[in-house]
C-alpha cells in the first residue's frame, strides 16, 4: 500500500506486505516513480529491477522485483 503526500518518505512491513508513506503526489506518476526509488534503496536492488505490475494507479500496488538482472555479474 502507498500513501502519498504523507510528511516524510517511510516504508513499514505490516504483517505479509509493505506500507509505504511517500512525500510526493499521486499526479503524473510522482507517487509511483518515489516508490520505485524507495523500494530499490530499502530491498538493495536496482530501480530498474523493480517494476509496478498490478495498480498503477490505485494505493494498493502489486511489484515486480527481476533478481537475474545482475546474477551473471561480479
Amino acid at each position: 500500500m502507498s500513501i502519498p503526500k504523507a510528511s516524510r518518505n517511510l516504508i513499514k512491513k505490516e504483517n505479509s506486505y509493505f506500507k509505504a508513506y511517500l512525500t510526493q503526489p499521486a499526479h503524473n506518476g510522482l507517487a509511483n516513480k518515489q516508490l520505485i526509488e524507495l523500494l530499490a534503496g530499502h530491498l538493495k536492488v536496482r530501480k530498474y529491477q523493480i517494476k509496478i505490475i498490478k495498480g498503477e494507479k490505485s494505493r494498493n500496488k502489486v511489484i515486480g522485483i527481476d533478481t537475474t538482472v545482475d546474477a551473471g555479474k561480479k
